[in-house]
């Protein structure tokens, strides 16, 4: 009993810090700013409809969740990080969007088994740090036939590459977490989700970003709004040579990435892997 409580115990401290991680910084305006359109994407290859009940898993502020709810669905928005939810109630009241905002581990989802239609997560679920045990949650909520969506940064991708530039300079991962860019694997989210789904849809594709001005831009941009990248730099803040060195690091990766169209910008792709199916029986 005192391993299961010591256990626990763990569990919630780690997701007390993912809560922690993702309210610094401003990652709705992030969302909004640089991948406005991801979740609209997501949301049209999961065949979202009027009176489908849709649960959006790290739903963030809604980048999903929104257009789901325009489309005329019955949206849940469920996320780990309530303090997300105020920019997303914004923005839906603004465009006209109904729907609920509901806090949730989607490693431990409160919904009822097979009770949505469709299940989808917009580069959300991937930073769920046991990757099994989210998916499980996933075909779980699902109803046999329903739809299963997700759209997750790939490992070879420019956001993969950018955690791979991060990791020297990051606290050592916990037991058992695994990493987020794993999610944009196929084969990855294949096993996870093994013979529980059927349908399998999965293509590679790019979402173009011309937000940044410089590679120096794009690094300072990451550090002030991206709850990851703030969390290693304030692991490291006593550290100016390994400060300067993550800086440089960040900057080569937006230079190396930058196709050069001439524009006078740093514009970059960034791959994603775009999944669908439906859950089998």
């Amino acid at each position: 009993m005192t391993m299961q409580n010591s256990a626990a115990e763990a569990d919630r401290a780690l997701k007390s810090k993912h809560r922690a991680m993702w309210a610094q910084g401003d990652y709705p305006s992030l969302a909004a700013e640089v991948i406005p359109d991801l979740g609209a994407v997501l949301v049209e290859a999961c065949g979202v409809s009027s009176g489908r009940r849709v649960l959006d898993v790290g739903a963030g502020s809604g980048n999903a969740a929104i257009p789901a709810a325009l489309a005329g669905a019955d949206v849940v928005a469920s996320d780990l990080t309530p303090e997300l939810f105020e920019a997303g109630r914004r923005v839906a009241e603004k465009q006209g969007a109904q729907l609920a905002w509901q806090e949730a581990d989607a490693e431990a989802l409160p919904f009822g088994d097979a009770e949505f239609d469709t299940v989808l997560s917009c580069v959300g679920v991937m930073f769920a740090p046991h990757h099994q045990q989210a998916a499980d949650e996933l075909v779980r909520v699902c109803r046999p036939g329903g739809t299963i969506g997700l759209l997750s940064w790939t490992p070879q991708g420019f956001i993969g590459r950018m955690f791979a530039a991060l990791k020297p300079y990051a606290p050592p991962p916990p037991p058992g977490a695994q990493p987020p860019p794993l999610w944009g694997d196929e084969d990855h989210v294949r096993a996870l989700l093994g013979d529980r789904v059927t349908d399998v849809r999965a293509e590679r594709r790019t979402v173009r970003v011309d937000r940044f001005e410089t590679p120096e831009t794009f690094r300072d941009y990451f550090k002030e709004r991206y709850g990851p990248t703030i969390t290693v730099y304030k692991a490291i803040a006593g550290e100016p040579e390994r400060t300067a060195a993550l800086d440089a690091a960040l900057v080569d990766l937006a230079r190396d990435g930058d196709l050069g169209t001439g524009s006078g910008r740093t514009v970059l792709e960034w791959e994603y892997l775009l999944f669908t199916a439906r859950r089998a029986g």
